[in-house]
């Protein structure tokens, strides 16, 4: 613990990395979330007096961000030691938490919950904000996308120390970053456009060209020009050099967010070669991408928790006839309500057996009758696994159901 915080903080701390440490221990988690919060309660003031002399990088977005962040971090990992929550302790308590346990003095990579990013903005101070993308995510808990990029946009105008990596293909995200005062564009691709068909400075309709350029067909607001682009396999830099992407993880939606995180390690003074080597050293994050044995079939885990990640994650579940398991909850942390899924393109996993499981497994049957998927529900994973006749599988779930499965395959 560093020294130099006053009594308050120090005992605050203290407090609640003891909380967390017994939450470890009777088997309830990582403890970081209550140990925050015991923190806070103590020395409300904490969060900034622990991020008092850190470089610090924070990642938000609505998909990508606990990957990213863990690729920014192995990036940094390259220069030194690095604190950072990419397992996604990602609320207030979460990021206390992590700066209480880190080394002092290291530089702290730390994902936020994009909800909470003009707050963690105002608080920490950060050298440099990476904003991924914003789409549509548990309305009944987190709110209208576009008041998320009103509050990501006003704080980066009150924040001009900050530099900003945005990601150039998204309109949300580049008005959100209009008022700061350093930008680095990145040129990612955007597959998912729903959310962005209207302009969010005007409310006209945007166009998109074939090429992915895309302008409002009113105002100015308009696609900035990159300074680091994806071009398939390869990150374009802006003198014209091309770099191979040699990553673990599988998808375009990685390497997306692998040139993000190179974008941010170079501005933080990492060359973006020992960045991109570091990026492509992750092979999981947090499970996702994991492969586990359950009685001899091999299922590979994958995350997902909205339509637009799960339109990238069903490019991810590998071809049919192989059967998947998709699990579905609606608890507090995934979103009350279930009629996302009538939004996700579940008719491409046509031609295969698709087996339903979770709290709202019900629910996801229902949409793949009406989607014309050859489908049953099954209770349990690991009965649900064992119900897909096959030795090797993928298992996507949204964010509690995963959670919950990663748990009862471990155990199976």
């Amino acid at each position: 613990m560093n020294p130099a915080l006053p009594t308050r903080t120090r005992l605050a701390t203290g407090a609640g990395l003891a909380v967390a440490g017994l939450s470890r221990r009777l088997g309830a988690g990582e403890g970081s979330v209550i140990g925050g919060r015991v923190v806070m309660a103590v020395d409300p003031g904490a969060l900034e007096r622990l991020a008092a002399g850190r470089t610090i990088a924070l990642v938000s977005a609505t998909n990508g961000k606990t990957t990213t962040t863990r690729m920014l971090a192995a990036a940094m990992e390259t220069a030194g030691e690095v604190v950072t929550n990419s397992t996604g302790a990602n609320l207030l308590s979460g990021l206390v938490t992590t700066l209480a346990r880190g080394a002092v003095g290291a530089p702290a990579v730390l994902e936020v919950d994009e909800g909470l990013l003009p707050k963690a903005v105002a608080e920490l101070h950060p050298t440099v904000v990476l904003l991924l993308n914003l789409s549509r995510d548990q309305l009944d808990r987190i709110g209208e996308v576009r008041i998320h990029a009103q509050r990501w946009r006003a704080a980066l105008e009150a924040a001009p120390s900050t530099a900003v990596v945005a990601n150039a293909d998204d309109p949300l995200v580049v008005w959100a970053s209009g008022l700061a005062t350093q930008v680095t564009w990145v040129g990612t691709g955007q597959r998912w456009r729903l959310d962005a068909y209207s302009c969010p400075n005007c409310g006209e309709k945007i166009e998109w060209a074939d090429d992915g350029a895309w302008a409002c067909t009113n105002c100015s607001l308009t696609r900035p020009v990159p300074q680091l682009a994806l071009d398939g396999d390869d990150v374009v830099l802006a003198d014209g050099r091309r770099l191979r992407l040699d990553l673990q993880l599988p998808g375009w939606p990685n390497r997306a967010n692998a040139v993000m995180a190179a974008a941010g390690a170079q501005l933080l003074g990492v060359d973006v070669v020992d960045a991109l080597r570091g990026a492509g050293a992750v092979s999981h994050v947090a499970g996702r991408y994991q492969v586990v044995s359950v009685g001899g079939v091999d299922v590979r885990l994958l995350l997902a928790k909205n339509p637009a990640g799960w339109t990238e994650a069903l490019d991810l579940i590998r071809p049919a006839p192989m059967p998947v398991v998709v699990g579905i909850n609606a608890r507090i942390p995934d979103g009350r309500d279930p009629s996302w899924l009538w939004d996700v393109p579940f008719e491409r996993l046509r031609g295969r057996l698709v087996v339903a499981t979770g709290d709202r497994g019900r629910d996801l049957a229902v949409r793949l009758r009406y989607a014309d998927v050859e489908h049953r529900f099954v209770e349990g994973y690991a009965n649900a696994v064992r119900a897909t006749g096959a030795h090797d599988i993928d298992l996507a779930a949204n964010y509690t159901s995963f959670q919950d499965a990663r748990r009862e395959l471990a155990r199976a």
